[in-house]
């Protein structure tokens, strides 16, 4: 008997190359290679957007060294994976140099905003912090606009992250280290459904 192999559907040079061509063709779509598959994330509606500015000005005032970028990374080492956060905490400069799917050993947090989509739970709540947590990526900072609930993860160990803080929208939460940076959710009551 043959045992069946995990293999990705695509090789990480094949999945950039066709990230291109659908960069180029259709406008506003984003593709991903997460746990070996192929994944379309949805055009942001003008609600996400709005949730990014906000996080984006809190980010600067308080770090006014850091920025939120819109960068692809290089995550999961062993099926070679690329994902585009909503958001990228790190240095200014940090990506300065590279194309668009760039290492992710400069980022502080990665940020995801669910979609309205019935994909988001796989990709946002499962596949996503596996990836990142693999990736050794600090902070994976969640706003959950389904739950109405900010969800922290920190302190990865290579595989999964090994502490999670979840706050409903409202409350204070204070992103730990190395970000160190205080959020009060209020205002994305306003950016929900």
């Amino acid at each position: 008997m043959t045992a069946m192999v995990d293999r990705p559907q695509m090789a990480p040079e094949e999945f950039e190359e066709l990230a291109r061509i659908v960069a180029n063709t259709f406008e506003g779509m984003r593709v991903e290679l997460i746990n070996g598959k192929l994944k379309a994330k949805p055009v942001p509606d003008g609600d996400h957007g709005r949730i990014v500015q906000w996080l984006t000005r809190i980010c600067i005032q308080a770090r006014p060294e850091l920025w939120v970028h819109d960068q692809g990374l290089k995550v999961e080492t062993y099926r070679g994976g690329r994902a585009r956060p909503d958001g990228v905490l790190a240095a200014s400069d940090a990506f300065v140099g590279h194309a668009e799917w760039a290492p992710a050993d400069a980022v502080l947090m990665v940020v995801e905003i669910t979609s309205y989509d019935s994909d988001t739970d796989r990709r946002d709540r499962r596949e996503k912090p596996r990836a990142y947590a693999e990736t050794n990526i600090p902070v994976y900072l969640l706003i959950d606009r389904d739950t109405l609930e900010v969800k922290v993860y920190s302190e990865p160990d290579g595989s999964q992250y090994g502490e999670s803080v979840v706050v409903p929208f409202g409350e204070q939460v204070t992103l730990p280290a190395p970000v160190a940076i205080t959020l009060d959710t209020e205002l994305l009551k306003e950016w929900v459904r």
